[in-house]
């Protein structure tokens, strides 16, 4: 009798943990509490809520590349995260069905107010992500970093007025403090009051806001250059953004200097900082599910008694 009493009562108090905290006893991550909020599955982007999706935490051995093979761009590109910032102890969203994510994009295939207009960008600062369009229709898209809280990126309706394709930062320095931030495949979009300006250009993604307004998107070869990762580089959206919005094509000429430009292409941001919760969805249903057999467990123990 004093042994069952022993078993119901860690039994209570195991189940407690899993109520009071879910992640005490779920699988390693990082902390609700972790400023840095390493488990990407708690930022909430919209239009994943129509696709089946599950968490995992990157081990040692873990990379994007040795996970999913040649399908590791589909995933990175889903995370809005490169493969700098994909490394152990990082959560991210994994699709039950790869094929689901293949040609994701949260953009709209039309948007009415690019119809009259050549060229027209769309930033949704909500999904991170970036749409380019043609008199309406979009042309490609890309994931898209936004600035974060207490440097967000300016919303509404802009301008580009300059490109710079070997931009760097003025006020701001590389990690190492030994270099100030490349910027390359630069163009600007807006001025503010303050005589701050924003421009869309290449930067690291982290799966998350993380710039100080402006809008950056992937470009391996910069982050090659500057921190030797990754050794073969692949995702350049900067480049093929750069070269469609502002490059020679309808400018002619780039010297890769610092050039003003007229009529530049419309630049439109919408939405807010998406939101964080405190914990994903999928840990907290492990979470009850481990509570319901706990259950089974003690409704067990005291029919035997009975």
């Amino acid at each position: 009798m004093l042994k069952k009493i022993c078993i119901v009562s860690l039994l209570i108090i195991f189940a407690a943990i899993v109520i009071h905290d879910p992640k005490a006893v779920s699988d390693p991550g990082a902390s609700p509490r972790d400023p840095a909020r390493e488990d990407l599955t708690r930022i909430a982007y919209p239009s994943m809520e129509k696709i089946k999706w599950k968490p995992y935490f990157m081990k040692p051995q873990d990379s994007l590349e040795r996970l999913f093979g040649g399908d590791w761009e589909y995933v990175a590109r889903f995370n809005r995260v490169d493969r700098r910032h994909a490394y152990p102890g990082m959560t991210i969203r994994v699709p039950v069905d790869m094929n689901e994510i293949r040609a994701y994009t949260p953009m709209p295939a039309f948007y009415q107010p690019a119809k009259r207009y050549d060229k027209y960008i769309l930033v949704d600062i909500t999904e991170q992500w970036l749409g380019a369009y043609e008199n309406g229709t979009l042309k490609f898209s890309m994931p898209a970093a936004s600035g974060t809280m207490g440097h967000e990126t300016p919303t509404g309706i802009f301008r580009v007025d300059a490109r710079h394709r070997e931009h760097t930062s003025s006020l701001y320095k590389t990690e190492d403090e030994q270099a100030q931030y490349p910027m390359d495949y630069a163009f600007r979009f807006h001025v503010g009051k303050d005589n701050v300006a924003y421009w869309i250009h290449a930067r690291d993604l982290p799966g998350k806001p993380a710039s100080h307004g402006c809008i950056g998107v992937y470009d391996e070869s910069m982050q090659n250059r500057m921190y030797g990762i990754p050794r073969q580089p692949v995702l350049q959206d900067s480049r093929k953004l750069y070269d469609w919005a502002v490059g020679e094509n309808d400018y002619e000429g780039d010297s890769g200097e610092l050039e003003l430009l007229e009529n530049g292409p419309i630049v439109e941001v919408i939405g807010s900082i998406p939101g964080c919760s405190a914990t994903p969805f999928e840990s907290f249903t492990a979470s009850s599910n481990r509570f319901k057999e706990l259950i089974t467990g003690l409704r067990g123990l005291f029919s035997n008694s009975i």
